[in-house]
């Protein structure tokens, strides 16, 4: 199975590295020196780490063959993908890969159904589950323990306690 581990950002410096943003608990393992990593898009990769090191708060890594700027600008939003046991599972139970929160469907504390996880959106302040709804639109739920206090893997299904108004805030959009 295939996990993002971390989206390329901008270049840094004139040699081909780039700073990324890291989407993995384990960064040391998946994103050191030697690691292999597959891509989105695939024509971008696969790329070799060559060396990596934090630099202001921010891993910035260099990529065998990416020798300059301009090489390192085109990686730009590249996903970089490792691949991982099916069955391999976070550390920490409160933490869960993207794979295990998509499809899962969304319930209130009451049991009002809200709809189905359909993506993880990675912010730089948290996690954001864009959830489905059932007439066709899609509301965004900080992936906060406030929030979202239970995740049942093994009932398929998210309980969520929204404050007023996170799912209704598309209500009156749209209309003239």
């Amino acid at each position: 199975m295939q996990l993002v581990v971390a989206r390329i950002g901008r270049a840094h410096g004139i040699k081909g590295e780039v700073t990324v943003e890291v989407r993995t608990d384990e960064p040391e393992l998946r994103l050191g020196p030697g690691a292999v990593l597959a891509t989105d898009p695939p024509e971008a990769g696969p790329l070799t780490i060559e060396q990596g090191r934090v630099h202001s708060g921010r891993l910035v890594l260099r990529f065998a063959g990416v020798n300059d700027r301009t090489a390192a600008e085109g990686l730009r939003n590249t996903l970089l993908v490792a691949e991982v046991d099916p069955d391999e599972q976070p550390e920490d139970p409160e933490e869960f890969y993207d794979h295990q929160l998509t499809d899962l469907d969304v319930v209130t504390v009451e049991g009002v159904a809200v709809g189905r996880v359909s993506e993880v959106a990675h912010l730089p302040s948290q996690d954001l589950l864009i959830v489905g709804t059932p007439e066709g639109g899609e509301v965004m739920i900080p992936f906060v323990t406030e929030i979202v206090p239970e995740v049942d893997l093994d009932e398929q299904r998210l309980v969520v306690d929204p404050p007023p108004g996170l799912l209704d805030a598309d209500e009156g959009k749209g209309q003239a």
